[in-house]
């Protein structure tokens, strides 16, 4: 394959899905004119849009498209109408839990990173969470979310079944610990291994895999401490590994001390396919007012780039967003006295990589206040 060509699959979804993935195809477009890539984009149906088109959330067609591509850039997937409504028997997340488990999407990963100029925008003190960088890893496709599932025909009695094998954890323990191995070398598994069997097993995994990573400090912490300490102290974390709904929870926890869940990306990796979405969910109320902020697709964007290899690009593209941020050049959620529409955040950043310092945006009447193009 030429390295310089890249088949992606793009699902827009539900809600603000198609507004903030038209920004994150914008900065695409920009990477490829400055970088010199070329990027195929073939685009399918999944959650709710696909219920209304075809009956099925996650059509076959669109399974084919993503199976075939080098990666998948997806928006987001729920719909108030499924969301309301306790007896519907097919519903949008299906296909997004379906699509996991068909490409192997075994990890979930949601970088957690403050920026300074907005720390004053979250609703923890800044001397408690400045500095705070963290990676979260999140088992994707087992546990109680893939487990058996039962209520009987009365709707009195109902069970989930949370199943975990050695299998099932040794891949994603070993992608933390060398995520680890890259940064400030500590990871904690957080667990619930005072109660749960699953979590015994995890922990006993952890400590025999930690013997192939010495320069790695291993701590374990009980789920509900974790969520605690995240709110007390989250600089005290590096890397956390956890099964799937720990860290469902624990990572849109964590989703708040930044100040927007609108910032924030997530990868989803398997053996051979990988799936780039921002964590915010479809946000209906917001759908087609400009509003939604494109930042956690355009950073999820940059880590397709980082996993297609592509580090030069993906650099320049975080470097982009960090210097609309730094000149307030976002979205109304993070600043509600002068803000910026859906796209021309896009297009700020997208124009930052092409020009840079240069840019066709007069950075100095920004900084005023102002987003004259001269």
């Amino acid at each position: 394959m030429n390295k310089n060509y890249f088949k992606l699959a793009v699902l827009p979804g539900d809600g603000i899905g198609p507004e903030v993935i038209n920004e994150s195809i914008k900065i695409l477009d920009a990477i490829s004119e400055s970088f010199g890539y070329q990027f195929e984009y073939s685009y399918g149906l999944m959650g709710a849009e696909a219920i209304y088109k075809t009956g099925n959330p996650l059509p076959d067609e669109t399974l084919k498209i993503c199976k075939e591509s080098d990666a998948v850039l997806f928006g987001a997937i729920g719909d108030p109408a499924f969301d309301n409504n306790p007896d519907a028997k097919v519903r949008p997340e299906q296909g997004l839990l379906r699509l996991r488990k068909e490409l192997g999407l075994f990890a979930n990963i949601r970088p957690l990173k403050t920026y300074p100029s907005l720390i004053e925008k979250s609703p923890l003190k800044r001397e408690i969470i400045e500095g705070t960088d963290i990676q979260i890893f999140r088992e994707l496709v087992s546990g109680i979310y893939f487990g058996e599932k039962y209520t009987d025909e009365e709707g009195q009695y109902a069970y989930d079944n949370c199943k975990y094998s050695r299998e099932e954890i040794i891949p994603i323990v070993h992608m933390a610990f060398r995520e680890a191995q890259k940064r400030r070398k500590k990871l904690t598994l957080v667990d619930k291994a005072n109660v749960l069997d699953t979590s015994r097993l995890w922990r006993k995994i952890c400590q025999e895999i930690s013997a192939e990573y010495p320069d790695v400090t291993l701590d374990f912490m009980f789920v509900d401490n974790a969520a605690m300490q995240l709110i007390l102290n989250p600089k005290q974390f590096d890397v956390i590994v956890t099964e799937n709904m720990f860290g469902d929870i624990i990572s849109d926890e964590a989703s708040v001390i930044g100040g927007s869940i609108g910032l924030l990306p997530s990868a989803s990796i398997g053996e051979s396919n990988a799936l780039f979405e921002p964590i915010h969910g479809s946000y209906p109320q917001a759908k087609g007012k400009g509003i939604a902020n494109p930042i956690a697709s355009i950073l999820s964007t940059a880590m397709m780039l980082d996993y297609l290899h592509l580090e030069h690009a993906a650099h320049k593209l975080k470097e982009s967003v960090e210097h609309a941020i730094e000149n307030k050049y976002v979205t109304v959620d993070l600043n509600a006295d002068l803000h910026y529409s859906t796209s021309e955040v896009g297009s700020f950043i997208a124009d930052y990589i092409r020009y840079s310092e240069k840019s066709y945006y007069n950075f100095e009447n920004v900084k005023l206040g102002k987003s004259t193009i001269v």
